[in-house]
């Protein structure tokens, strides 16, 4: 073999070994950040087919919307909470390291989320054939809020009693609020 064709050879084998050994914290740091990311993605990828079913941009199945409100259910509250331990924050992850300072906010965020996640999947546990008007929202926003945000002092709504397409909403708002404190563009 030829002299360069030995030497890139000898660098693919000690990069690939390289990259296949534990680094000392990194590489926990490392998994806990990529199952984090894909547990992101599955909740987008849940939150997006409900909106879409409720805006008719795809077609409502029963089977899906349970599917799509068991992710959310599955992966908020405790959960959620859990993918963020300290060590993982920050670069080259999207969450801030100002989430370890504002704990108590972001664990109540993950908290709400999941009482909002766990009322929309047990109406999805017995899902209609079709979408029904008592899943609809209508009138005016129920937790207090407007199109501003939510008023300071409005008291909340036992989610068990809201619509599915308001506890949507609501789950979709919380996703924000979350991500505009917590969440860094990656570069």
């Amino acid at each position: 073999m030829k002299p360069r064709t030995v030497l890139g050879a000898a660098m693919l084998a000690l990069a690939g070994s390289l990259a296949a050994a534990p680094s000392p914290a990194g590489d926990t740091s490392h998994a806990v950040v990529a199952a984090r990311q894909a547990s992101m993605k599955e909740m987008a990828a849940a939150s997006r087919a409900l909106a879409e079913m409720f805006d008719g941009r795809r077609a409502y199945e029963p089977a899906a919307f349970k599917a799509a409100a068991d992710t959310l259910s599955t992966r908020a509250g405790a959960a959620l909470i859990a993918e963020f331990p300290s060590g993982t924050l920050g670069a080259p992850s999207g969450a801030k390291p100002e989430i370890e300072q504002a704990r108590p906010e972001f664990e109540a965020l993950a908290r709400h989320l999941g009482r909002l996640a766990g009322a929309l999947d047990a109406k999805a546990k017995s899902a209609p054939a079709g979408i029904t008007a008592d899943m609809r929202m209508s009138g005016l926003p129920m937790d207090g809020g407007s199109l501003l945000g939510k008023r300071p002092g409005a008291v909340e709504a036992d989610p068990a009693k809201l619509p599915a397409e308001h506890l949507l909403h609501l789950i979709l708002q919380d996703c924000s609020s979350c991500h505009s404190k917590f969440r860094q563009k990656q570069q």
